[in-house]
């Protein structure tokens, strides 16, 4: 038979690992749930200011249309703009994802650098000028934004203003009610979706690149290095986070900034621990072996070959970790230590029993904002554990 007449037969393509253990974790209905808000959340915080502003998205005014929207943008604006741009492209490119990653930091650093270069919104933003224009008939047409207020648009010309209930006043639609100053609560907690993400994100993220290399070390060496980086540990987690913010915050003032760092300083003994005890393991192996005697530098032998074998649980605990960055981010806002002018899921919660009443919508919406948030990171762990775990499937 000659070779022409047998065609080869196609071999069906096996999933990998990372792709087993996603397609199990979001058959879920809790971690699809899960998904779902934290992609609600990440396009508001990302498209906050064409979806909460005072400025006109486009407006003509003597023949001329301009975007005082665009104009107003800031370099952190930008920045997230771009990197959730790059992100998505990245996500539909096959490509590897050690290329993935060096091109979305890159853009992260280029832009960030470039934007706070090249990008100077107005010191001063008078929100009124835009409505009192527009009364007074000087542009022919107006596009504004969903929701028409910016997070600092006090309504200043609207009169007397200050706390009123969702929908608690014909002439002017707050969906979400207005908060003591009279800014509109919807607007400000979308924006403040920013600050929940954020802080859980980097804070993590600080987290897990310390306790990865941390632990890794402990679990290759073991021995003394083990010894020392155990006692390390468990000094870090003698340290209580919230104490330690509010000392911080008391001497150094209040920054976002300073919240993630520590918060990602005193989170990193939990990866540790677990990348410890998956390096234990796996230094035994006979890969990790043939790498050690093939003379592979040690870089490439944690974080090459040991690493991607043994991230599974960090994972799992890293959707936890951003959980609890969110609420230490909301404890410290509702105790009045959070930032100052900047809308704060916590800050505004504290408003609902500042005053004599108690304000049920200022209590409801951002505290069933943090609820959710936290309920969805904890579905997603908890279906990632599950699938990871092959105790738990049987």
């Amino acid at each position: 038979m000659s070779n022409a007449g047998t065609a080869a037969i196609p071999q069906p393509r096996i999933p990998s690992y990372v792709h087993q253990v996603l397609r199990e974790t979001f058959a879920r209905w809790g971690a699809r749930f899960g998904l779902v808000w934290i992609g609600v959340l990440l396009v508001a915080a990302v498209f906050a200011p064409f979806i909460a502003t005072s400025h006109p998205l486009l407006l003509s005014s003597d023949g001329h249309i301009s975007s005082p929207a665009l104009a107003s943008l800031t370099a952190t604006d930008v920045t997230l703009l771009v990197l959730f741009l790059t992100g998505a492209t990245l996500v539909l490119v096959r490509m590897s994802a050690r290329s993935k990653l060096m091109i979305f930091v890159i853009t992260l650093v280029l832009t960030s650098i470039l934007s706070h270069l090249m990008i100077s919104p107005p010191q001063l933003t008078i929100y009124e000028q835009y409505r009192e224009q527009e009364a007074q008939g000087r542009y022919q047409w107006v596009i504004h934004a969903p929701i028409p207020y910016s997070p600092q648009d006090y309504l200043r010309d609207k009169g007397d203003t200050g706390l009123e209930p969702p929908l608690g006043n014909p002439a002017r639609r707050h969906w979400f009610g207005t908060e003591e100053n009279g800014a509109d609560v919807l607007s400000r907690m979308i924006h403040a979706s920013r600050i929940a993400l954020g802080i859980g994100f980097v804070a993590t993220g600080i987290g897990m690149f310390i306790g990865v290399i941390i632990g890794g070390l402990m679990g290759f060496f073991s021995g003394n290095v083990d010894i020392f980086g155990m006692r390390l540990v468990e000094i870090f987690e003698a340290i209580p986070t919230l104490f330690l913010l509010l000392t911080f915050v008391a001497f150094f003032g209040r920054s976002l900034y300073i919240m993630m760092v520590i918060i990602g300083i005193t989170g990193w003994t939990g990866y540790a621990r677990y990348i410890r005890a998956e390096f234990l393991r796996l230094r035994e192996q006979d890969f990790v072996q043939a790498a050690t005697a093939c003379g592979l530098p040690l870089y490439s032998i944690l974080f090459r070959h040991m690493l991607p074998n043994g991230i599974a649980p960090i994972l799992v605990a890293a959707s936890f970790g951003v959980a609890s960055a969110i609420l230490a981010e909301a404890t410290l806002s509702f105790l009045g230590l959070g930032l100052v002018g900047e809308p704060s899921w916590g800050q505004m919660l504290n408003q609902a029993v500042q005053s004599s009443s108690f304000n049920w919508w200022m209590a409801a919406f951002p505290g069933g904002a943090i609820f959710l948030t936290v309920f969805a990171y904890n579905l997603i762990g908890e279906a990632l554990r599950d699938s990871i775990d092959p105790y738990l499937k049987k």
